[in-house]
């Protein structure tokens, strides 16, 4: 090649170069941090950011030290942005909001887990690694944009002031009369300023919050309440708590899954009012959704609105009385049947349960399926034989988290007879013959479809252990701790979950006949909503606790 025709590539490698980092800057600084909101149109906006960015370096133009190093703050920043819109994409796609810089470094860990057992070892250490190396050359790439772009400004100043002036006229222009191409999305952007805003105000808000959430932990209106007067109207009674994982309102009201789910329930009211149960139902609505179970778990417990990370740490430091306490003063054994426990959990002293049941105290030796280390059939199942099988056993309260149905929802094991159980071998062969998590997950239909087999799983499993294990002094309430992700329920999606009481003695039902729930396991739309934080007291005042005086 002559030097004619490599003087031409050079230039053409060097204009891709630079419309490459145009190009990036530019994405940075108006793309959107919600996946749903991506589109080619959301890409037709003048950011204010890089108007003023431009005007700063033209300033500098002649104090080439100082325009260096404001050209790599300025790199790190918009690689540091990149990084976060990137991770609201993720959060926002599973857990329905922003990440929180601060407080979710929680989130790492399980979702290497989730990961693992979606996707095995070998491809969790793979993305891992995709994801670090991601974050470290983020911020480099972003600092050599930005230099080349430099370059180019100071180097065409007078084309680069024009440009910046016109640009800033057609900029004020629209955000006058408010253009957008698509919505939330307006041509006169500043949007990474207001996002960069957010991030900090919600640093700041978590500061403040410290100081609200221990003025409401202090205000407790059973804290002192001696343990003969606190749940008289469940004297003798075994009662569980049972939380079915991602069990939302879009389980029974969603078109593509409530047939399926609705028959299920529908079923179970008809077996169990047959066999002399009744039921109540209506709607809880949950701190979060997509994950983050314990928030839910801990606000249903305690009465108190843990809806992040920061309000469980402050909450778990607390004497706060929660169920599990109330139950344990008036003299109830307490338990936490806990199948997808696999790890040290010290906040469990939290709640002061006489027992905890770890996957490892449940005797399974079958298979684990994904996330689930064993089928929920089997967890009730050792629940039974460990503290219920005695018919002399002192009354029980359990909390009993059931995690079939935790995503990714493939495999999905069936119910098998009661007496076959055994050690758990019997699920030998379900894993193999179920849907695998990557298949499932290439189509957002069949995630949905595997989802809503997965709580009809879970709830034939509840049902089915009533029918069995069930007397008169059984009551079992039950209630999802938070719907499940986007990709089940769509964007906009409530945050309410149904929960259910069932009891054979009808005295138990009569005491919150004050509360207008819904006959049956499956509460119609009109059902009553509360937000969770609200249930401890409501429930423990309609059995007959009596606040401290």
């Amino acid at each position: 090649m002559d030097d004619d025709g490599r003087g031409r590539v050079r230039r053409v490698a060097a204009g891709l170069a630079t419309t490459l980092a145009f190009l990036l800057v530019l994405s940075v600084l108006v793309a959107p941090n919600e996946i749903e909101r991506l589109s080619p149109q959301a890409f037709l906006r003048i950011p204010v950011e890089g108007l003023l960015g431009v005007a700063l370096l033209l300033a500098l133009r002649t104090k080439a030290r100082a325009r260096t190093a404001v050209v790599v703050l300025i790199g790190l920043v918009l690689g540091l942005l990149a990084i976060l819109k990137i991770a609201d994409m993720g959060f926002y796609s599973v857990l329905v909001r922003p990440v929180d810089p601060v407080l979710d470094w929680t989130y790492l860990s399980y979702g290497v887990e989730f990961l693992t057992s979606s996707i095995g070892r070998g491809g969790a250490v793979a993305v891992v690694v995709a994801v670090v190396i991601l974050a470290v050359c983020l911020p480099v790439l972003m600092v050599l944009s930005v230099l080349r772009l430099s370059r180019i400004v100071v180097r065409h100043e007078h084309t680069a002031t024009r440009v910046v002036a016109v640009l800033g006229v057609v900029w004020a222009l629209c955000a006058v009369l408010g253009v957008q191409f698509v919505p939330d999305a307006p041509v006169a952007s500043s949007s990474a300023a207001a996002l960069a805003y957010d991030n900090v105000h919600r640093v700041r808000l978590g500061l403040r919050d410290q100081n609200a959430f221990a003025k409401e932990a202090a205000v407790d209106a059973f804290r002192n309440t001696p343990g003969d007067q606190l749940l008289t109207g469940l004297r003798g009674k075994d009662v569980m708590f049972t939380f079915i994982e991602s069990y939302g309102r879009s389980a029974i009201e969603d078109p593509a899954l409530a047939p399926q789910v609705d028959a299920v329930l529908d079923a179970g009211t008809s077996g169990l009012r047959a066999a002399g149960y009744s039921a109540r139902s209506a709607f809880l609505t949950s701190p979060t959704a997509g994950g983050g179970s314990w928030l839910a778990h801990s606000t249903l417990l305690s009465g108190l609105w843990i809806n992040n990370q920061q309000r469980y740490n402050n909450l778990v430091t607390t004497d706060r009385l929660t169920l599990n306490g109330a139950f344990r003063r008036a003299n109830w054994r307490t338990v936490a049947v806990m199948p997808g426990l696999t790890r040290a959990w010290p906040e469990g002293a939290f709640y002061g349960d006489d027992k905890i049941y770890g996957e490892k105290d449940l005797g399974y030796h079958g298979p684990s399926f994904s996330w689930a280390p064993m089928p929920d059939q089997f967890a009730l199942s050792a629940f039974q034989r460990a503290e219920r099988a005695n018919p002399d056993h002192a009354p029980l309260f359990a909390e009993i988290p059931l995690v079939s149905s935790h995503a990714p929802w493939a495999p999905i094991p069936h119910m098998v007879d009661w007496n076959d159980l055994g050690d758990g071998s019997v699920f030998d062969p379900m894993p193999d013959a179920g849907e695998k998590p990557g298949v499932v997950w290439r189509d957002s239909a069949r995630v949905r479809t595997e989802y809503g087999r997965s709580i009809q799983y879970t709830l034939s499993a509840l049902i089915s252990y009533v029918e069995k294990y069930g007397d008169k002094n059984l009551v079992l309430i039950f209630l999802g701790d938070h719907q499940p992700a986007p990709i089940v329920t769509g964007v906009g999606a409530s945050r309410d979950v149904p929960i259910t009481i069932v009891a054979k003695d009808p005295k138990v039902l009569d005491q919150i006949s004050g509360w207008g729930w819904q006959d049956g396991l499956n509460p119609d739309p009109k059902a009553p909503v509360w937000p969770m934080s609200s249930f401890r007291d409501r429930f423990l005042t309609a059995f007959g606790s009596q606040p401290s005086k």
